[in-house]
């Protein structure tokens, strides 16, 4: 499988705000490309949590969240109340179990992706680039969302990347990131297929 490769620039997002009005989200990425909500593969936002209060219901999908500014404090189901900053690591849960969330400090920007449960996994991770660093990718989707200015190689080519613009990726290769600013930091969004098709 060839690399393939797209820049999805922050600047082109559209936010869209919610029923309720506590908040608002701007897609990142979505597979298939154009699917609604209830269509989707697997999907990638941020969003704008402005008021507290309950998350939608979303059956059969797996949900992981990561904050990108501020503080989020979430109770999940029957697990203790937990506060996510931008140093905390990703939470994940089911889609469709109560989630209650409650910005503590004021307006909070946070990560969203989900993944059809049985059909997709996603793993969440954020590196600190001192300078510079690879990042080995599999044959899966990958989507790295810069937290800071980079510079993104592959191949021959160099991709510049403002902060939170993101890079998709198809197919296996190996990146090398360089920070514009030092230290620089991204999430890397792997998204795997567990069944073909």
């Amino acid at each position: 499988m060839a690399l393939s490769l797209k820049i999805l620039h922050a600047a082109g997002r559209v936010a869209v705000p919610w029923k309720n009005g506590g908040g608002l989200t701007r897609e990142v990425a979505v597979h298939p490309p154009g699917s609604g909500l209830a269509g989707f593969e697997w999907r990638v936002s941020m969003a704008e949590v402005r008021t507290g209060g309950p998350f939608s219901s979303f059956p059969d999908i797996d949900r992981s969240l990561a904050v990108l500014e501020g503080s989020l404090t979430l109770t999940i189901a029957d697990r203790a109340p937990a506060t996510l900053s931008p140093d905390t690591p990703a939470v994940h849960f089911p889609g469709d179990v109560p989630v209650s969330a409650a910005p503590p400090d004021g307006v909070v920007t946070d990560l969203n992706v989900m993944v059809r449960r049985g059909r997709w996994r996603a793993r969440m991770s954020r590196a600190v680039i001192a300078d510079s660093a690879s990042l080995p990718l599999g044959e899966g989707s990958a989507l790295l969302l810069a937290l800071t200015p980079l510079v993104v190689s592959s191949g021959a080519n160099d991709h510049e990347l403002l902060r939170l613009d993101a890079m998709l990726l198809e197919g296996p290769a190996v990146c090398e990131v360089r920070s514009a600013d030092a230290p620089g930091a991204l999430w890397l969004i792997e998204l795997s297929a567990l069944l073909p098709g």
